[in-house]
């Protein structure tokens, strides 16, 4: 509990914004920062924790999307039910893309352009399939009430956004400190000396690779019930993959609140790009593109590892003083 103390803290002042505004402006950017946090969280215990870079994981949130907005329009399932057939969808869709990539032996970048190309075949396949709508997409039916997950304000989604990514946290913080978190780091450093050690490699990245796959998944499920339609380019696109590693990466790759920050981070940035940027086109994706060169360049361990060095510091500097003053 002492572990999970921190998290508690965090989601219980998020969760105080709809007590305090109930602008639609501000509660709409928190979600969507929270929407991108947990994403990056499942990317974060895959590529962070793990070292298996993916550059597809559009294919598990585009899974999770695409098959609660089925199951609902079509099958007449409930959507919380749909939501959690989702997220097990997207984590059956991970465990067999990991399957098939580790147990070829694919690293590095052979694993990550693997990921890219799954992602792309299912966003072509759900371009042209009757079953998902093909090019017009699929368009869930309006039904303002809470069995149907659907609410009259922000509020509700805003929340259950913050309950999804307050498991992911506990999630990864009990992982981090587990045998599993263990034996994940030791693949991620050196997977010849783990396998050397008696660590089964290829179990534990599937095992990553399917908690992944249902984190993200259950982004997807709720990107669904927010907006109420999915198609191809949206549940498939390059958008959400780059989304899901550009906060771990941004906020502190391989740490339990670098998705987070990372996340809140990013969606500030592209506002401020845009604000800056006027009417130019194109100009805020330049703005937004150098300065985030510049975060990778000069802060490689993202904003979490810049406070924890100043932290580090800042106890240093304490301990060095509390020594000269018992010298003295």
């Amino acid at each position: 509990m002492k572990a999970l103390t921190p998290i508690l803290v965090v989601l219980a002042l998020f969760a105080m914004v709809p007590l305090i505004t109930q602008s639609n402006l501000v509660l709409n950017f928190l979600v969507m920062a929270f929407l991108i946090a947990l994403v990056g969280q499942g990317w974060n215990l895959l590529g962070g924790y793990g070292g298996q870079y993916s550059f597809g994981h559009a294919a598990f949130f585009g899974t999770g999307a695409y098959a609660t907005a089925i199951l609902q329009t079509r099958y007449g399932i409930n959507a919380w039910l749909g939501f959690g057939i989702g997220v097990v969808a997207g984590a059956l869709v991970g465990a067999v893309i990991g399957a098939l990539s580790f147990r070829s032996g694919l690293r590095g970048s052979y694993f990550a352009l693997v990921t890219l190309a799954f992602a792309e075949v299912l966003r072509i396949i759900a371009s042209v399939a009757p079953i998902t709508g093909a090019g017009v997409g699929t368009l869930i039916k309006l039904d303002l009430r809470p069995e149907a997950f659907q609410f009259q304000s922000r509020a509700p989604f805003y929340w259950i956004i913050l309950a999804l990514v307050g498991v992911s946290l506990i999630l990864v913080r009990w992982i981090e400190d587990s045998r599993f978190g263990a034996y994940l780091i030791a693949v991620r450093e050196n997977e010849d000396a783990a396998k050397a050690l008696g660590i089964d490699a290829t179990a534990v990245k599937l095992a990553a690779m399917t908690i992944s796959a249902a984190l993200t998944a259950a982004g997807g499920c709720f990107y669904a019930q927010y907006f109420l339609f999915i198609d191809a380019g949206i549940a498939y696109g390059p958008w959400i993959s780059i989304e899901a590693l550009l906060a771990p990466i941004i906020g502190g790759i391989g740490t339990v609140y670098g998705p987070l920050v990372g996340a809140l981070a990013v969606k500030l940035l592209g506002e401020w790009t845009k604000l800056a940027a006027g009417d130019a086109p194109g100009l805020d994706l330049v703005i937004y593109g150098g300065v985030l060169i510049a975060v990778v360049a000069f802060a490689p361990r993202g904003i979490a590892g810049v406070f924890g060095d100043i932290s580090h510091r800042l106890r240093g500097t304490k301990g060095a003083a509390a020594l000269e003053q018992g010298d003295g």
